[in-house]
């Protein structure tokens, strides 16, 4: 490593750099080198979200291995169901029909999925599917398999741990590198093409399923560097997270594919916390059922509800993941009911990309979780993001070693790092809980940018400090796009505008404005390439 530009930096040049190590980072980078680019991969922490996914993937099999009358087209439209009018059909129907391509390559890097008979899948089905085409992996532990067979896959590539991407660095027109924090100090790769793989913002509030890793980071870095990011008020709050209580940070998820094989929501007095509310009761849409949980707990004043899995067979052989957190919280499954809250679990906006990861700035993609592709609107539907990650994670993948290829090298320049604004992350966390969570008023929301706009600025020293500046950042990105937004749609609720406004089927897009504060755009409209 040698100096560069300033005192104390090194260097070093890639043709991509991804950053992020769960299903689209790992798939991506593995894409590129594929196709013959020299990859440089940037790891802030071990753990990823991928790994906690419990329920599976959902994917539409080949004709012949297909159960209960699949089809592409049926999955396309539980997805557009899901999505409340705010999905792009066309980017829906890509990623979709392009899903057991994506599978087979990732069993071709060794992933195995639990099946029924030799040589065929066994399926399950989950919120919001009309069909069984969800596949798993060790009952509940596919995010498990998934993360190990790629990162077996991926012990070849030039993988950084302990690197933190500060700041994406872009002349007039085009990405040129990554400013970096590593234990050397902070450093500067150079490179024609980036990819952000970063995952969620899980940690915008006290209590998530996102491991501690997931604070906004790739929003706030495509911000800064121009970009827009889309429907970021759209935050899926998982109707079923662990409850222990007020204990923050990363909580245990429950799949809902448990409910799938039968497991009812109740509250305290036994009753149906779904019933009434959809046709589909318990396996309503996320935003459904954490809604109906939302308003019985305000109703009761009951701290939780309760995810009754007693009459499961052999519930404990099914799902050994939820088995084992229930049991370290003093809990036991197979014979008593499992209290549940719903909690932060992804954001189904993100940077505004097409389906090929590509950004409005050129050189800059996104995939996975940090991306906003179309695929899921105003909700996701359960099961479509590791779906996702792995069928644009390995196009951003190879469209960046195709822009890569094209560019040819570059060179970055030092750029000032000036103070960011930054809140305390407790005070956040809070605040965000409390006004920006399952629902928000108008009222809350004032109160919420009003506090983020009062951030004191402070220098970017350390992982800690980027992060409590891209949480700030990303806060007061979500909460001034749910602001703009006046009506309740997927999973944004709205107390003072609880109907659906037809008027307001269009995406709301945020961007810097010119003192570098998160905006709305007065129009949605942005242009990321030939999808």
């Amino acid at each position: 490593m040698t100096a560069c530009g300033g005192a104390g930096f090194w260097q070093q040049r890639a043709d991509v750099v991804v950053i992020g190590t769960g299903v689209a980072g790992l798939v991506a980078a593995l894409a590129a080198v594929r196709a013959g680019r020299k990859v440089m991969v940037l790891s802030k922490i071990a753990e990823t979200a991928t790994f906690y996914a419990q329920g599976g993937i959902a994917v539409v099999l080949p004709e012949s291995l297909r159960e209960d009358h699949d089809s592409v087209e049926a999955h396309v439209a539980d997805t557009l169901a899901a999505g409340g009018g705010l999905c792009d059909p066309a980017a829906v129907r890509s990623i979709v029909a392009d899903g057991y391509r994506a599978v087979a390559d990732l069993v071709a890097d060794g992933a195995r999925f639990d099946e029924s008979t030799p040589g065929h899948w066994s399926l399950t089905r989950e919120g919001g599917h009309t069909r069984r085409r969800i596949i798993h992996a060790g009952g509940d532990a596919t995010g498990a398999e998934v993360q190990r067979a790629l990162d077996h896959a991926a012990t070849h590539l030039d993988i950084r741990r302990n690197h933190v991407a500060l700041q994406i660095c872009r002349d007039t027109d085009q990405v040129t590198g990554v400013l970096v924090h590593s234990p050397d100090g902070p450093g500067l790769v150079h490179a024609p093409a980036v990819i952000l793989a970063t995952g969620g913002l899980g940690h915008l509030y006290a209590a998530t399923t996102n491991p501690d890793g997931s604070t906004g980071d790739g929003v706030a870095l495509a911000l800064r560097a121009g970009c827009t990011v889309t429907d970021l008020e759209f935050v899926q709050f998982h109707p079923t997270m662990l409850y222990a209580g007020a204990a923050g940070g990363r909580r245990p998820l429950i799949t809902e594919a448990i409910r799938g094989e039968g497991a009812v929501l109740l509250d305290r007095r036994g009753r149906s916390v779904t019933a009434g509310v959809h046709p589909m009761g318990d396996l309503a849409p996320r935003d459904v059922v954490a809604a109906a949980i939302d308003a019985r707990l305000r109703e009761t004043g009951d701290p939780c509800v309760y995810l009754d899995a007693t009459a499961i067979a052999d519930v404990a052989h099914r799902f050994p993941t939820v088995t084992a957190a229930c049991l370290a919280a003093g809990v036991d499954p197979a014979r008593q009911p499992i209290p549940v809250v719903p909690g932060a679990h992804y954001s189904c906006g993100g940077v505004t990309t097409d389906v090929h990861g590509r950004t409005e700035l050129p050189g800059l993609f996104a995939a996975g979780e940090v991306a906003r592709t179309g695929m899921h609107g105003a909700n996701r539907l359960a099961s479509n993001s590791l779906l996702e990650g792995l069928v644009v994670g390995g196009r951003a993948g190879r469209a960046a070693a195709a822009h890569a290829l094209a560019t040819g090298p570059v060179r970055a320049r030092v750029p000032e790092v000036a103070g960011q604004p930054r809140l305390d992350r407790g005070a956040l966390q809070q605040a965000m809980s409390r006004d920006a969570a399952v629902v928000r008023d108008a009222d809350g929301l004032a109160h919420l940018i009003a506090a983020l706009d009062g951030a004191g600025t402070r220098v970017v020293a350390n992982r800690t400090d980027f992060e409590d500046a891209a949480l700030t950042m990303t806060a007061r990105a979500v909460a001034v796009a749910a602001a703009e937004r006046t009506e309740s749609r997927g999973c944004h609720h709205r107390v003072d505008h609880p109907q659906t406004d037809a008027a307001q089927a269009k995406s709301i897009a945020v961007r810097l404005d010119a003192s570098g504060v998160p905006a709305v755009l007065a129009s949605a409209a942005v242009s990321v390439g030939a999808r």
